[in-house]
Order: C-alpha cells, then structure tokens, then sequence
C-alpha cells in the first residue's frame, strides 16, 4: 500500500551504523550494499545530519551512482544539537543538502523531539521553515521523528496537523515497555492519521540475539529464520507503516533483510501468535518494576536520573550487553543533566514517593557496581 503518494517497500536502510573500515565509513562494502537493496526494488535511505560521515557516504555510494529518480533520501535537522540561533538550526539543512548532494530530500524530519529538545523547533520556528522550503521544492514530505511520551505527541499533533509522517521507536520488546511505550505512542499518530517510519525493530540490534528463552521460542517456530528477522517483521505488519528502518552494517544483514522481507506481505496468525508468546517470555525475566513516572526524582536531593539508570540496568539483564546498558545509562542520565547512581546519599525519600514500592537504594547499588563497575 503506498502512502503519501509514495509507493514504498516496507523495508528501509537505516544509515547511522554503516559498516566501517580502519575507524572511517567503508565506502566499498556500503557501494555494494546499496546495489543489493535497490535490485530488490528497496527504495528509501535514511541519514541525519548528526550521523557522521553518513550524509557524506551516502552521497558516494547513492547519490553519485544513481539516477535522483531511482531513490527517496530521508535526512533530519537537530536543532537542539549546539543551535543557538534560527539560522545555526537552518545552516543544517544547507549543510546536509551539501553533503548528500541530493538537490533535494524526499522526507525531511524535525529529529528526536520530545522533553526540552521540543523547545528548540518551537522557539526557533522550525515547523514553518520546513513548510517554506516544502513549497520551494527542497523537501518534499516534512515529519519528525519522536522519542518521548504518547501524551507529549498527542500535544505536537495536536499543535501541528500539518506534519504529514511521525517515526516511531517500535518493536515488540518495547511495545509494553513503560519506558518506551511504542504501542501507545503508535496509537496516538495512528489517531491522528498519520503513516509512520518505523526505527529501532531491532532495538540497536538486542534483539538479533534475544535472551536464549525467547531465541528459543522462535526457533523453534522457524528453524531457519535468524532472530532479526522476526523482530523487523513484527514491525513490517502494522497498520499504516510506510517502512521499517534497519540500521544495517554489513552485507550479510542486508542479504537477510532482503531474503524476508524483499516481498513481504504480512505475518500470518501463527506468526503473531509466536511473536506473542516471545514478548510474553521477555515480560518473565525478572526486570526492575520502574514505569518511570518519575516521582522518585522529584524529591530526589541529588537529582540522580534513577528511572534511566533503571532502564539500563534492565538493559544488561535482558540482552546482557554491558557496552549498550552503558550507551543507555549516558544517553537518559548524563546527557540528560542527572546524577549517576554512585551520588545517592540513602535519604529514603524517593522509596517513600514510589508507588511501585521498588527498594531503590538497593537497586541503585546493584546500578553502581554491576552497570558503572564502582565498588
């Protein structure tokens, strides 16, 4: 089904983890993967600003090879990244359409609003920018992509009717996951009748090596079918997606992409059932109980960014990826302007606010020794 006017296969290449060669972009195996993905009838590309070398590369490896006509190139403008002015914000978008060398983007996105990085696109006015440079023939479809809660978006949507697109984190380990809530963020674009992008299936890549009690509900289903795979198609069988972005690295994730998905046409009941019964499994490995309301750190002395530090640690226990629980705890505590863990002085207040009942100082000890190895 097309949407937008743009007929679409469900499977878009994600380019913030191209493969890497001697620590620089590898142009060659990307050049390949590019080939693949447009033999199978793949069409859109997705790449920021913000992702080094990706605006560059893809304008090596894409722009420069093909014909404008045989691709759609998604990029995105992060205002809140070091914009101190209107023009530092739209300086990106001179800046990305230098890079890709495009001429112009098929998708533009207003990147990663949610929290205070909203602030910045409202403040600077960003939304009738893009409009303005949608009617020169710069950007032909304007959306934003989101990582916040579903009451937020309901309010962006609400403000904005105009964005024709929102991109999702969604997969299904997350489609529950009160830290995320991808099922309900996806029904509020969906009420507004907005199609949506969706990035993350794979959730960075955890679920390409799911816990082993939910690998082995999925083998055990499709002896043959890699752990990935059933976490894009997940994706792919929703209502009103335009494309599910895989952040691929190597030709041999794009091989597997393209086998599953390069005439995918829906998963089948049993399937659902599976996907069901894994996200069931997942539920069942003992996680710390925070919903993040967050009136823990309300009352917290030492502004400690308890509920993110709980989401990495749930983070490690799940896909036991110290490296990703690590990436997790600075991106929702550090970069977010809390203390870690190690700055908790014991007061008990957050304890006596959590309606969770959960043993936060206990908690965030097991944080401090077996996510940030402090002793």
């Amino acid at each position: 089904m097309a949407y937008l006017g743009e007929d679409i296969k469900k499977l878009g290449f994600g380019l913030m983890r191209l493969p890497q060669k001697d620590g620089a972009i590898d142009i060659a195996q990307t050049k390949e993967m590019v080939d693949l993905f447009l033999e199978a009838g793949c069409t859109y590309f997705d790449t920021a600003w913000a992702y080094a070398g990706s605006e560059d590369a893809i304008r090596q490896a894409l722009v420069e090879r093909y014909p404008r006509e045989r691709f759609l190139l998604a990029t995105k403008n992060a205002a809140w990244i070091d914009c101190k002015t209107r023009e530092d914000a739209i300086a990106q978008f001179d800046t990305s359409l230098r890079q890709t060398g495009a001429g112009y983007f098929d998708f533009y996105l207003l990147h990663n609003l949610g929290e205070a990085r909203t602030r910045y696109f409202d403040e600077f006015d960003l939304w009738s920018w893009a409009q303005e440079k949608k009617r020169e023939g710069l950007i032909r479809h304007v959306g934003f992509s989101f990582h916040s809660t579903p009451e937020e978006l309901e309010e962006i949507l609400t403000a904005h009717p105009e964005m024709e697109f929102v991109q999702l984190q969604i997969n299904y380990a997350d489609w529950e996951n009160p830290a995320v809530q991808s099922r309900r963020c996806y029904e509020v674009a969906r009420g507004h009748g907005k199609p949506v992008i969706i990035m993350e299936p794979v959730k960075g890549g955890m679920l390409a090596s799911p816990p082993q009690s939910v690998a082995d509900i999925l083998k055990d289903a499709e002896p043959d079918a890699s752990a990935a795979s059933w976490a894009v198609r997940f994706a792919a069988d929703l209502e009103g997606v335009i494309t599910v972005l895989s952040g691929m690295s190597n030709l041999e994730q794009m091989k597997d992409n393209l086998s599953y998905m390069k005439e995918f046409h829906g998963l089948t009941g049993v399937q659902r059932d599976t996907l069901t019964r894994a996200r069931e499994e997942l539920s069942r490995i003992p996680l710390i109980p925070c919903t993040t309301c967050n009136y823990c750190a309300k009352v917290c002395p030492k502004n400690i960014g308890i509920s993110g530090s709980f989401t990495a640690m749930n983070y490690l226990t799940l896909f036991g990826d110290p490296e990703a629980a690590r990436g997790q705890e600075t991106w929702l505590v550090e970069r977010h302007g809390k203390a870690q863990a190690d700055a908790c002085i014991e007061c008990g207040k957050c304890e006596e606010a959590c309606p969770q009942h959960i043993a936060i100082r206990d908690e965030l000890k097991r944080v401090r020794i077996e996510l940030l190895k402090q002793v």
